[in-house]
Parts: C-alpha cells; sequence; structure tokens
C-alpha cells in the first residue's frame, strides 16, 4: 500500500497514532510499577517492624541476661518471612541486640531513633553503600507503655524493585502483542480500503468523482445501476428523462416505478442482454445490461438508447446482416467434401429456413458421374431437397425431370438468369408441369419460388430452387440477387467435386486394371488377400504374388506414399518392373536391388524434365521368396515393415528382418535379407503400414493388436484375413491397406529326385536312364522321351563346360521341372548354329520342347532348368519332336 494512495494515507496515520498510545501505555505502567514499589517498600519494612516489635515474649527477652540470644534466631526467621533486608534490635543507647549481620551484635550505632525512643513509629528513604534504601523504626513498649527497645526494618529499594522488573517483559510483551494486533487490524482496514478506493490518492479520487460526476449527468445514453433485490441504486439525468422516472426512484424496486412490464421486468430480471428493443411511452428504447461483478458489489449497470428514429431502418439492416452472415455460413459449410450429391444437399440445407421454406437442387446427369456437362437442357435429376417441415409436396430425390418450357426451372436455363415468381397463385403456367402436384404445392401453403441456374466457368451445371411457404413473405426482387450470390459459390464447390468425381474415377479405373485381379495357380503356398482403398481415393498399395520355378513363389508388397492418379501409376511402372525382373529369377535382394536402380533411374530422367516431379522416394517395398522343396523363406526388404509368421500351433512372431532404404535411396548398395525355415502350414502375413495406422494408439500397440488378431486355432488364409481386417481396422482409414497371407505348402518328399553326375560324358547315361525309371514310377511315361532329351543335353553341356559338384534334380509339381546345377558361373546363351558347326543346337532342343527354360544363379554356382506340361499327347510328342530334329539342320548341312 503505496504513501500515496488514501489507503496507504491512512494505514501510516492510524499506525502512528497506536504506537503513541502503546509507547504512552508502557511508560505509565513503568512509573506506575516503579511508586508501587516503592510504597511497597513503606508497607513491608513497617509492618515487618511493628509485628516483630509487637510479638508476644520480646519484652521479657529484653530484661533477660542475654537479650540476643533470645531475640537474633526469631529476627532472622522474621527477616525471611518479611522478605526485608533485616530486622534489627537496639537498646535506647544505641547497642544492636539483633542484625542481619550477627558480627554486628554488640556494636553501638548512632542513628535516627529519638522519635522512636519517644514512643512514635517512622519510616524514612535514605542513601546507604547499597543503594537507595527504606527503613522502618518501631519502639518496643512494655505493659507500662515504658519505651525498652527500638525495633528497625530496613530493605533495599533495588530489591523491591527486583521484583517489578520481573514483570517488565510480561508488561512490554503484552504492549508488543497489543501493537501487532493494532496494527494489523489497522492494514486489513487499509486493505479493505485500498480495494474500494482501488489504489487512488485523494487527488484521483477526487478527479475521479468529478468526471464521474460529469459523465454521468452529461452523458446522452441513460445509465442505470441496479441491485440486489432489483433496486434503483443510481440513475442519471438522460435516464430519468427517457423513463419519466420520479424524483424518489432511486433505492425503490424498479417493478414499482410506473415503466411499462416488458422494459420493468427486463431490467429487473439482472440478466445479461444487448440491444434488446423495449417502449417506453412513445419511445423505442435499445436496452443494454450487463452484470458489475467483478467490478463492484452484485448488480446490474444498465444503459438506454433511444432508438426511435432508427426504427424504420432497423429491419433493413437486420436483414442485411442476416444475409452476410448467410453468405459466411455458406462458404464454410459447401463444398466440405468433395462429393457432387453432399455438395448440393448442403446448398439445400444452408438455404432453409433462413432463407427460404424449401430448397430443391437438380442437376443433369453427366454432372452427377463426373462428366463435362453437355448442352444445356431442360431434362435433371432431383439431387436434393431440405424442408423446414416433412412431408413436402416437391419431387422427391432421384427422379429424373424433364421440366416443361412454361415452368420457372425451364425458363431460367433459357434465359440463363434467375427466375422469381412471386405469387404462384396468380399465375398458372408452371402448373403444366404437373398440375396434381402443382395443386398440391398449393393446398400446403407454397406461394413464391426463385429458380436460379447453377453455373460455373459458364457451363450450366442445374437449377437450384428456393420456395416460400405461408405464412412466410414472398420473394422480393432483392432476394434475387442474393439467391444468384448464394448459388455461384455453390456452383463453383458443385463443379470441384464434379472435377474429383471423374478424376477419382478414372483413378480407380487405372488401379483396378493395375492391381492384380486373382492369384496365379501354383503349390507352394496357398493364397489369401485383400486391398481396401483408404476414404480419400485410391493410393499407391499393392501386392503381387508370383510363381518362380523350381517350386518357388514370390510373395511381394509394396507402398508408394499418396493417393491419386500419379500413386497408381506409379505403383503400376512398379509392379511391372517387378514382374520383369522376376523372370530373370534372381533372388529376394537383387529383385529390389534392381527395383531401387529403376526407381533411382526414374527420378533422375522425370526430374530432368519441364514439368515438376515429386519423385518416387516415397515408395517401400517388402519381397519374400519361398521354396517349397527346402520350406525356406528369403526376405528383403526396402523401407517396407517386415513379415508377421504365424505358427501351426497358433504362435505369432515378428521376426526381424533387415530394413535397408526406401525404393530409390539405396545408392547402389546391396540389400540385406534374412532366412526363415517355416514348418508347413505356417502362414506368411505381409502388410502394408496402412494396417498398422491409427490416431488412437502407436505402432507397438498396433502391433500387439494384429499379433493377438493372427494368434489363435488354425485357419485358413481367407479367414485369417478376416480376422485381421475386422481387428485392425481403423475407423476413417486414411491410408490404403494391402494383406497378403500364404500358408506353406512342402513338396512331398516322394515326388523329388536327386543324383550326383561325375564329370565324365560316360556318366550321362546311367542318369538318363535312372530318370526314365523315376518317370515310369510318377506315371510320367507319356513325357519320358522328351525329358530324356533335355536331360541329356543339359547334363552334357554341364559336365562339358560346368564344374564339380554336379547334380541333376526332378521335381514332381503341377509341372515336372528338371533342375541340373554345377558349380561354374557361366551364363550358357540360346543360338542358332551355323551348318558348319558339330555343336550348339543342345539349348535349342532344349527350348523347343520345355514350356519355359532358364538360369538361376546360386552361391555356389548356377542352376539350368527347364519346365514340361505333365501329359501331353504321344503323336504330337513325336511330330514336334521328329519336326525339331530336321529344322536344327538345313539341306546344306548333308
Amino acid at each position: 500500500m503505496s504513501a500515496r494512495s488514501v489507503a496507504g494515507e491512512v494505514f501510516l496515520l492510524q499506525l502512528v497514532v497506536v504506537v503513541l498510545l502503546v509507547a504512552a501505555a508502557v511508560v505509565a505502567l513503568v512509573v506506575q510499577a516503579r511508586s508501587d514499589a516503592m510504597l511497597d517498600a513503606r508497607h513491608r519494612t513497617l509492618a515487618a517492624a511493628g509485628t516483630f516489635a509487637e510479638s508476644p515474649g520480646i519484652v521479657a527477652a529484653l530484661r533477660s541476661p542475654n537479650p540476643s540470644a533470645v531475640l537474633q534466631p526469631s529476627a532472622q526467621a522474621a527477616r525471611k518471612i518479611a522478605g526485608v533486608d533485616g530486622i534489627n534490635v537496639y537498646t535506647l543507647d544505641g547497642v544492636t541486640l539483633t542484625h542481619s549481620d550477627p558480627r554486628q551484635i554488640g556494636k553501638r550505632v548512632v542513628g535516627p531513633f529519638s522519635r522512636a525512643a519517644a514512643g512514635k513509629s517512622f519510616t524514612e528513604t535514605f542513601k546507604s553503600s547499597l543503594g537507595q534504601s527504606v527503613v522502618s523504626v518501631v519502639p518496643v513498649k512494655d505493659a507500662q507503655d515504658r519505651v525498652l527497645a527500638v525495633v528497625a526494618s530496613p530493605v533495599t529499594v533495588s530489591n523491591v524493585q527486583s521484583m517489578v522488573n520481573r514483570q517488565l517483559p510480561v508488561v512490554i510483551g503484552t504492549a508488543a502483542l497489543v501493537l501487532a494486533l493494532s496494527a494489523g487490524g489497522t492494514a486489513l482496514v487499509s486493505r479493505r480500503l485500498l480495494r474500494r478506493t482501488h489504489g487512488l490518492g485523494p487527488v484521483e479520487m477526487t478527479r475521479m468523482y468529478e468526471h464521474h460526476d460529469a459523465v454521468l449527468h452529461a452523458v446522452r445514453e441513460g445509465v442505470l445501476i441496479i441491485g440486489g433485490g432489483g433496486r434503483l441504486l443510481l440513475a442519471n439525468d438522460e435516464a430519468r428523462r427517457l423513463l419519466e422516472l420520479p424524483a424518489d426512484a432511486e433505492g425503490r424496486p424498479v417493478t414499482e416505478l410506473g415503466l411499462e412490464e416488458g422494459i420493468a421486468t427486463s431490467i429487473a430480471s439482472g440478466r445479461s442482454a444487448t440491444d434488446e428493443l423495449h417502449t417506453a411511452a412513445d419511445r423505442l428504447l435499445a436496452v443494454n445490461i450487463r452484470p458489475t461483478a467483478p467490478f463492484g458489489q452484485a448488480g446490474t449497470v444498465v444503459t438506454l438508447r433511444d432508438t426511435t428514429e432508427l426504427r424504420a431502418l432497423s429491419g433493413r439492416a437486420e436483414v442485411a446482416h442476416e444475409r452476410l452472415k448467410l453468405l459466411y455460413d455458406a462458404g464454410v459449410r459447401i463444398g466440405t467434401t468433395l462429393d457432387v450429391e453432399r455438395t448440393a444437399r448442403e446448398l439445400a440445407e444452408v438455404a432453409v429456413p433462413r432463407f427460404a421454406d424449401i430448397a430443391s437442387v437438380d442437376l443433369l446427369d453427366p454432372v452427377l458421374h463426373g462428366d463435362e456437362p453437355p448442352e444445356p437442357g431442360t431434362e435433371m435429376r432431383r439431387t436434393a431437397v431440405v424442408a423446414a417441415k416433412n412431408p413436402h409436396p416437391l419431387y422427391p430425390v432421384g427422379e429424373l425431370i424433364r421440366f416443361v418450357p412454361t415452368s420457372p426451372m425451364a425458363l431460367g436455363v433459357v434465359g440463363e438468369r434467375a427466375v422469381r415468381v412471386a405469387d404462384l397463385r396468380s399465375t398458372r403456367d408452371w402448373m403444366a408441369q404437373n398440375p396434381a402436384r402443382s395443386q398440391r404445392m398449393l393446398d400446403q401453403g407454397v406461394h413464391s419460388v426463385i429458380a436460379v441456374p447453377l453455373r460455373a466457368r459458364g457451363v450450366l451445371l442445374g437449377m437450384a430452387g428456393f420456395w416460400r411457404v405461408e405464412p412466410s413473405p414472398a420473394f422480393e426482387e432483392e432476394d434475387v440477387s442474393f439467391a444468384e450470390e448464394l448459388t455461384a459459390r455453390a456452383a463453383l464447390s458443385i463443379d470441384n467435386a464434379r472435377r474429383f468425381t471423374r478424376e477419382h474415377t478414372m483413378a480407380v479405373t487405372l488401379q483396378r486394371s493395375l492391381l492384380p485381379r486373382g492369384v496365379p495357380d501354383q503349390s507352394a503356398v496357398e493364397v489369401a488377400h485383400r486391398y481396401l482403398p483408404a476414404q480419400a481415393g485410391v493410393g499407391g498399395d499393392w501386392f503381387d504374388v508370383i510363381p518362380l520355378p523350381g517350386a518357388r513363389v514370390a510373395l511381394v508388397v509394396g507402398d508408394v506414399v499418396g493417393h491419386g492418379l500419379h500413386a497408381a501409376a506409379t505403383m503400376g511402372r512398379l509392379r511391372t518392373a517387378m514382374h520383369n525382373f522376376s523372370t530373370l529369377d534372381l533372388p529376394a535382394e537383387e529383385l529390389l536391388s534392381h527395383l531401387d536402380e529403376l526407381v533411382a533411374h526414374i527420378d533422375t530422367d522425370e526430374g530432368s524434365g519441364e514439368q515438376e516431379w515429386q519423385g518416387l522416394t516415397g515408395a517401400t517395398c517388402l519381397c519374400a521368396v519361398y521354396d517349397s522343396v527346402s520350406g525356406q523363406v528369403t526376405a528383403a526388404t526396402a523401407g517396407h515393415p517386415g513379415p508377421a509368421v504365424v505358427h501351426p500351433d497358433g504362435t505369432v512372431s515378428f521376426p526381424e528382418i533387415p530394413v535397408s532404404p526406401p525404393l530409390g535411396l539405396g545408392a547402389g548398395l546391396p540389400m540385406e535379407t534374412a532366412t526363415l525355415t517355416l514348418p508347413e502350414g505356417a502362414q506368411l502375413v505381409l502388410f502394408t503400414d496402412g494396417l498398422l495406422e491409427n490416431r488412437d494408439r502407436d505402432v507397438d500397440a498396433a502391433l500387439a493388436v494384429l499379433g493377438a488378431a493372427l494368434s489363435g486355432p488354425a485357419r485358413t488364409p481367407e479367414e485369417t484375413c478376416a480376422a485381421v481386417i475386422g481387428a485392425m481396422l481403423p475407423s476413417g482409414q486414411s491410408d490404403d491397406i494391402a494383406l497378403l497371407v500364404a500358408r506353406t505348402r512342402r513338396l512331398d518328399p516322394a515326388r523329388i529326385a536327386e543324383w550326383e553326375v561325375r564329370s565324365d560324358p560316360a556318366a550321362v547315361s546311367p542318369v538318363r536312364t535312372a530318370c526314365a525309371r523315376r518317370l515310369a514310377e510318377w506315371g510320367l511315361e507319356d513325357i519320358a522321351f522328351t525329358t530324356e532329351l533335355i536331360l541329356s543335353e543339359l547334363i552334357t553341356n554341364a559336365v562339358r563346360y560346368g564344374s564339380q559338384p554336379i547334380r541333376v534334380r526332378l521335381l514332381y509339381d503341377r509341372s515336372l521341372v528338371c533342375e541340373v546345377s554345377d558349380g561354374s558361373s557361366t551364363s550358357p546363351h540360346l543360338r542358332r548354329a551355323e551348318a558348319t558347326d558339330e555343336g550348339g543346337r543342345g539349348l535349342f532342343l532344349v527350348a523347343q520342347f520345355a514350356e519355359r527354360w532358364g538360369t538361376r544363379y546360386t552361391a555356389r554356382g548356377k542352376i539350368i532348368w527347364s519346365e514340361q506340361a505333365l501329359h501331353a499327347e504321344s503323336a504330337a510328342d513325336g511330330e514336334d519332336l521328329g519336326a525339331a530334329l530336321l529344322a536344327a539342320w538345313d539341306d546344306e548341312a548333308f
């Protein structure tokens, strides 16, 4: 509390007064205590001396032979009881009989004992070596009233004062406590005064009240302050004039001041109000009510403004304000989605009931499908109807309407402008559209309409109709411009939605053509899959199942960040490239390496063009190659989540797969792989990150939910897909989802045959014979001759040009696979031999009689393989074989 404020000055003044009063009280108490101490010393010594002088036996003791021996003990005991310095007995000639110091007994003293010897008692104050002292002297008389001796009782004032001094701290402490309580009370009072005066000083308070009076009485706006109970506390001059208040109005309830009921109730209610209009006498007053808290005591302040002259303009201003607000709301509410039908309904919802009682939107059919609008026509489909009260008499949503030339809608199409019919009851031309329905509209009170063309970029999209029903007033001319402005904003949103629908349809068509429509037939795995597009549109997630030679299969999932045509087209390019690279029969890591190089090449090539290119650095891919003979899975990932493995007992694991950078960022570095061995019946689950993304949980929690969905008793891949989608599908997914579930199978060992081959041409014949016997055991005699020919050529090439170890393997699956492996990495090439060449026709024959053939490199060499159909017709085989053998040589060769 600054001393510059009123509260501060009052506090300082009261504090000074309290300090002075407390100091004066303490001084008075100390002085009084000292005076009382001196008086107490006089009374105490006089009482002690008189009591001892009147004590029984003192006369007999004085007349005894040795008075000191008799009286000294009694005097000492009496001295201690009385609290005096001594009780001394003297003879009339000054000989000491008793003394507080026994050494003084018998000595003669000279003192003022003459008055006592005369028989009178007295008390005196004198200065001694111990300080100021008080002594009382009392004579000792016998029965005949003769003075025999005198008794003196001295006491030092300092001894008495010590008792007073022991009480002095209590006095001072009490005074300090009183001072503290007084200062605290003064501070509380001053602080309350500070809150009341808001820290203002005397000058400021004086100026404030002067300004308050000047403003309160000079302002041309009525001001009322209403307290608790609805009583009027203050009214300025303008308020008295506007309300015609009596002179004694202050302090009385507002409801008893003779005001009209409406304004009196509003003022006394205590609620907040802004520009409420009330009548008082012949005036129209705008009333504003605000609570005074927290700036003052509970109550309200009311301001009154005379708006009688503005009464005629208030209606128009309110309508204009409402129209502006409606246009603002239309800009916010229309076009929230890129859906044509939803946008049309939003237009109708904005218009009802603030502008019309019923609103309808009719669009051309091509607009609903996302196509470019044709030439303007009067055949439209009812897309949206919103009515303040249902049921409405208009055409229902979805009906195709052909407007007659005399209808407001057709006139609006032809004239390319809004058409207003102020009174539908005064004209019958519009009823030709549907007389029965039109009459029903009139019966239900529909009486006015505005038909406005929906145009965007100079093209007609449809018509909007605004209808009013009794008791609403008819549309006026100024309503037409507002309706045109409202529909113009909506038309842009509808056209944007139409164009999005067209692009979305194109993207969906492209994506469906690029995604696999089914999985190819193969025996390595049993496959089920799901693809769920995002709500925002098609995306770049994809999957594929690619059969590979040797009873193997490649399982691939990929993700391209983004949505729309660009993502779908990119996904198609990557899927096509993966198919092409898989024909090279490369390991999983090399497939991804080639794909990474392709993406980097695409980014470099496209980025050098004139158009802006965002790049494919958001593309990821996971490739897993499963071998049904060994049960091994080799997996490599480029920035993609790893797979999940569901074991036959229902347990789930997420194996650690080394993650390489996303496609296009590998910088030519080799991809890392992980190799797993899966038992038959295990399920390999591959998915894109859209399955894990959820705003309500993190990735670890999502993986836990996925593991719980995958675990459990044995299920088919289709059942597993359904369980995962049911548990993991987020509400309102923002990304598309690809899910691929493959249950592993093992090739029956009885359908596998293997032989070691020595590096000797003579070893070819025994192996060929063993292969023929095994084919006979499998019931494949129809293709035995062709198989022997193929094996002879492949084994001979391995013996001649390869290196140890040389192995032959037959796989009996959907087709017969012949594999010849050796330790050389030299790649064979198919060529047409010249007429003079003695060799070079072996691979040509293999290519002629095998459905497919190729080379697969391993860590220890290569494998040359071929595939044959299982049951070929014998005649056809013989003809094909003979033709092929003859075609290998021409006539000039013989």
